[in-house]
């Protein structure tokens, strides 16, 4: 649904002005909640909502070093260049149209889908579902070049991971994916972790309708499962849903030719999320 009210466009510019976290590593959700919000009909609460969640922000930080065409691979996953990275994407959806944009950056960034908590994917997935839904005004537009660079400048790849052998469903898969075996720290510390994956699909899509089917199984699973495992980790937990339900929101602005990709890079975010942060007991279901 469109906001003909003109009420998303005008809190993203208020919203531009912030960097995509605070205190040093959480993220600032605003924009994904001002999407939300107006697109359940909401739009007249969004401004009073952001006048008490905006005094929590922070200004975007200061420019390090321009970010190009040239030299990006240097500047990726610096998250001190995230300013450098939001001028720069900016600059590429000012001059081309943010489909091609996307189609360039997504299978750049796929690998460190698992940045910043998986929140920069769902920030640009919630982007997404803006500009496919309605008019593609400048605030719009700006706010995918947000997205992308607080993704670029967080991008983090995992680790190398054993194949743990093939498993009949998205359900069974996150059921035998194994925790982490310190659970103390945050996700950064959780991540490197990690040591393998059972594998899911068991084979690979034979096409890009079929990839977006199991995207959706995978998220439909997901949130089943959070229903008995949520209460080991009620607020990161639930990233084990919404990461991949952001790649399926991407899906119909992307060429086909990166469905199946992904689709393996959103197994692999909801993995990682489950392993993370997984209770050692399922609690029981009413």
């Amino acid at each position: 649904m469109d906001d003909t009210t003109g009420t998303l466009d005008e809190a993203l510019a208020r919203l531009h002005t912030s960097g995509p976290e605070r205190e040093g590593w959480l993220s600032n959700h605003a924009p994904m909640a001002v999407e939300a919000l107006v697109r359940h009909g909401q739009a007249p609460a969004v401004h009073r909502w952001l006048d008490r969640y905006g005094p929590k922000l922070e200004d975007m930080p200061a420019s390090v070093a321009p970010v190009t065409a040239h030299n990006w691979r240097e500047a990726l996953g610096d998250p001190r260049r995230v300013a450098d990275w939001t001028l720069f994407l900016e600059q590429e959806t000012d001059g081309r149209p943010w489909r091609d944009v996307l189609a360039e950056w997504w299978p750049r960034l796929l690998p460190g889908i698992a940045a910043g908590a998986t929140h920069p994917v769902i920030r640009v997935g919630h982007s997404v579902r803006t500009l496919l839904a309605g008019e593609e005004t400048a605030p719009r537009v700006r706010e995918l070049a947000h997205a992308l660079g607080y993704w670029a400048a967080r991008h983090q790849p995992l680790p190398d991971l054993e194949l743990l052998g093939p498993a009949p469903s998205a359900a069974a898969a996150l059921d035998r994916v194994p925790p982490v075996a310190d659970p103390s720290g945050g996700i950064r510390a959780r991540l490197p972790q990690l040591t393998g994956f059972p594998r899911w699909p068991g084979q690979e899509p034979a096409g890009p309708q079929e990839a977006r089917a199991a995207l959706d199984e995978l998220v439909r699973a997901a949130t089943h499962r959070y229903a008995a495992h949520g209460h080991g980790a009620p607020v990161m937990l639930v990233h084990a849903a919404t990461a991949p339900n952001a790649v399926l929101r991407t899906l119909p602005a992307l060429p086909e030719a990166l469905w199946a990709p992904s689709l393996g890079a959103a197994w692999a975010a909801s993995a990682a999320v489950t392993a993370a942060y997984t209770p050692r007991e399922a609690a029981p279901l009413p």
